[in-house]
C-alpha cells in the first residue's frame, strides 16, 4: 500500500477547545443545536435546513466577508464542512482533513493522506466532507472516504490517525468521493467507479474498529433477486457506483441512496433488461444493510443519467385518493433524467412525477413513475440528438426543502441537450468502459447575470416545486448554469452560486433576488451555515476557496 500520512501540529495556543461528544444521539437531534452542522446535509433528512434566524431577509444585504479558507489544491471544491461547538471540519482536495477555528478560519492541525498512484477516480480527485461520532475515550473521531477506496478514522483534537481500511481495489477502479454517513455505531459509504465496470455496493463500517459489518451489492449477484434484469454476466461489471450521501430515518430505521448509472453508460446492448438496482433509490435496514424496497427512475438507462441526487425525507399533509388528508412521511427526488419525483419512503410507492426541465427521451412517467420510452431516442452510430445532456438536468449538488414554505428547491439545467453515440465496448479491468462519450454542449459564460438566458441554449436555474403537486412554483434564472448546492434557513432564506461565479440570496418564498457577491470562480458544493459565540456565518466555496461571510 503507497500511502503516507501526514499529522501537522500546530502551536498549542491553537488546540482545539472541549468538544462534547457528537453521539448518535445529537446527531439524529440536530435540528435542536442549529449553530452546529453536524453532518453533510446538517441533519439526517438531507434538507439542508437550517434553524438559525440572525440573518434574515431585511439584513442579508448587509452580510461581509468575515475570513476565507485558500485550499492547497487548485482540484474542485466540492465539500460541506461541519462545525461542532466552535470547530469547522473540512476536506480539500484530494484527502486531507482540516480543522479550522470557525471563527476567525485559524489552521488548527491538518490530516493529509496520500491516495495510491492506482487512484483513477472518473470525474476529478474530490471529495465530499466528513462524519463525525463520538469515540469511547470521550472525544470524537472524524471519518474520510479516500479516492482510493479506503476508510479512515482520525482523532478530532488533533488530527491523529486512529485506523485507515481498504475498502475496495483502486487498481480496479474502485474510488470513493462521498462523505459518509452515520448511522448507530457505523459508518456508511459507498464506492464510485461506474466508469471502470466495477460492481458497485454500499457497506457499513463499525466505527470504533473499522471493521465491515455489512454489505449491499448495487447488483444483485447470480440466484439474487434482479438478477435476471442482467443479461449473461452483464452484472459482473455492471457499475451502479454509489457517490453521493445518503439519508436516513430513524423512526423506520431505513437509510436512503441513490445509485448510479449501468456499465457501459452508452451502450446497453450486452446488459438486456432493466439493469437493477442501477439508477435506483434503495432504502436499505439500517442495522442490517437488507434491502427493503427500492425504486427505478430510469430502467435500463443507456444515457448516464446516474441517480446519485439525495433523497430528501419530509413529512407533510397529503390528500389521498378518498379525499382525506393525512400526514405522510414522503421522499423527495429530483432526478438527472430530468423528472421530478414524490415518493412514500415507508414503502417506496409512486405517488407524483413530473419533468421539471425539457425532456425528449421519454413521454411521461406512468401511473406507477415509470419512464414511457419515445420511439427513437436511443443512442445511435449516428448520433441522437436528446434532452437532456450526459450532465442531466441536475446532478449531485444537493437540493434543499423548507418546512416553512413546503417547498423542495433544485438546482438546474435547463434545455440542455446532447448527441448521443453508440459505440462497442468491452472490459478490461482497471480501463474506461463507458462506449462512446456524447456531444453535450455546454453553455459557455456569457458574462453580465444581468443579460437574459438564452434559453435555446440551455440556462441554469433554482425551481421551487410543490411536493403535492410536481408544479413549479417559481424559478431563479441564471445566464449560465449552475452547479452549486442549496441552502434554505427559518427566515425563508434561499443561497445558491452559479458558474458565472455569484453567490445569490433569495427569499424562498418567491425567488427574489435579495444579494449577491462576486466570488470570482464557480461555486461547487452545498453552501452551509453555522453561529459561534451568538453570530451566524453563511459559508461557500469558489473556485479552491472557502468564504465564510456574516454581518458586521
Amino acid at each position: 500500500m503507497h500511502v503516507r500520512a501526514l499529522v501537522f501540529a500546530i502551536a498549542t495556543a491553537f488546540t482545539l477547545q472541549a468538544q462534547a461528544p457528537v453521539t448518535f444521539d445529537r446527531l439524529l437531534h440536530a435540528d435542536r443545536e442549529p449553530q452546529n452542522w453536524l453532518t453533510y446535509a446538517g441533519t439526517m433528512n438531507g434538507a439542508r435546513y437550517s434553524g438559525l434566524t440572525q440573518v434574515n431577509t431585511g439584513n442579508v444585504k448587509d452580510l461581509h466577508l468575515q475570513w476565507a479558507f485558500q485550499a492547497r489544491s487548485l482540484e474542485k471544491f466540492e465539500a460541506t464542512p461541519l462545525v461542532v461547538d466552535g470547530t469547522m471540519y473540512l476536506t480539500q482536495a484530494p484527502n486531507d482533513i482540516v480543522a479550522l477555528d470557525a471563527a476567525t478560519g485559524e489552521l488548527k492541525w491538518l490530516y493529509s493522506y496520500s491516495p495510491s498512484r492506482d487512484a483513477k477516480p472518473c470525474c476529478g480527485r474530490v471529495n465530499r466532507g466528513v462524519a463525525i461520532l463520538a469515540n469511547k475515550d470521550g472525544g470524537n473521531t472524524l471519518f474520510m472516504a479516500t479516492i482510493d477506496a479506503h476508510l479512515v478514522a482520525v482523532n478530532a483534537r488533533d488530527g491523529k490517525l486512529l485506523w485507515d481500511k481498504e475498502v475496495a481495489s483502486a487498481a480496479a477502479g474502485y474510488a470513493m468521493t462521498a462523505a459518509p454517513l452515520i448511522i448507530k455505531d457505523k459508518v456508511i459509504t459507498g464506492v464510485a467507479g461506474g466508469e471502470y465496470g466495477i460492481r458497485g455496493f454500499i457497506a457499513a463500517y463499525d466505527a470504533v474498529t473499522g471493521n465491515e459489518a455489512w454489505r449491499f451489492y448495487t447488483i444483485p449477484g447470480k440466484g439474487e433477486k434482479g438478477n435476471e434484469t442482467w443479461a449473461g454476466d452483464s452484472w459482473m461489471h455492471g457499475g451502479a457506483s454509489v457517490w453521493v450521501t445518503g439519508t436516513y430515518d430513524p423512526d423506520l430505521n431505513l437509510t436512503y441512496w441513490g445509485i448510479g448509472n449501468p456499465g457501459p453508460d452508452w451502450n446497453g446492448d450486452k446488459r438486456a433488461g432493466d439493469n437493477l438496482y442501477s439508477d435506483c433509490v434503495v432504502a436499505l435496514d439500517g442495522d442490517t444493510g437488507k434491502l427493503k424496497w427500492y425504486f427505478q427512475f430510469t430502467p435500463h438507462d443507456n444515457f448516464d443519467f446516474d441517480s446519485t441526487q439525495v433523497p430528501v425525507l419530509a413529512e407533510v399533509n397529503w390528500s389521498g385518493k378518498d379525499g382525506k388528508t393525512q400526514p405522510r412521511k414522503i421522499m423527495m427526488f429530483g432526478n438527472r433524467n430530468g423528472f421530478y419525483y414524490t415518493l412514500d419512503r415507508t414503502s417506496g410507492q409512486f405517488l407524483e412525477g413530473k419533468p421539471f426541465t425539457k425532456v425528449t427521451w421519454a413521454t411521461g412517467l406512468d401511473e406507477a413513475g415509470r419512464p414511457m420510452r419515445a420511439n427513437g431516442m436511443e443512442p445511435s452510430a449516428d448520433g441522437t440528438l436528446i434532452y437532456p445532456n450526459a450532465i442531466g438536468a441536475t446532478n449531485w449538488y444537493p437540493p434543499a426543502f423548507s418546512p416553512r414554505t413546503g417547498l423542495f428547491y433544485l438546482p438546474t439545467w435547463q434545455n440542455t441537450f446532447g448527441k448521443f453515440n453508440k459505440a462497442d465496448a468491452e472490459f478490461s479491468e482497471g480501463k474506461t468502459f463507458t462506449g462512446a462519450f456524447p456531444i453535450a454542449p455546454i453553455p459557455a459564460l456569457r458574462g453580465s447575470q444581468s443579460r437574459k438566458p438564452n434559453e435555446a441554449d440551455g440556462y441554469g436555474a433554482v425551481r421551487a416545486i410543490d411536493p403535492k403537486t410536481g408544479a413549479m412554483k417559481w424559478e431563479f434564472k441564471m445566464s449560465d448554469v449552475t452547479t452549486s448546492g442549496l441552502l434554505t434557513t427559518a427566515t425563508d432564506l434561499l443561497f445558491t452560486g452559479g458558474r458565472e461565479g455569484f453567490f445569490q440570496a433569495l427569499d424562498a418564498r418567491d425567488g427574489k433576488l435579495l444579494w449577491k457577491v462576486r466570488a470570482g470562480d464557480e461555486i461547487a458544493m452545498g453552501p452551509m451555515t453555522y453561529a459561534v459565540n451568538g453570530k451566524q456565518y453563511v459559508a461557500f466555496s469558489a473556485g479552491a476557496s472557502l468564504f465564510v461571510y456574516g454581518l458586521k
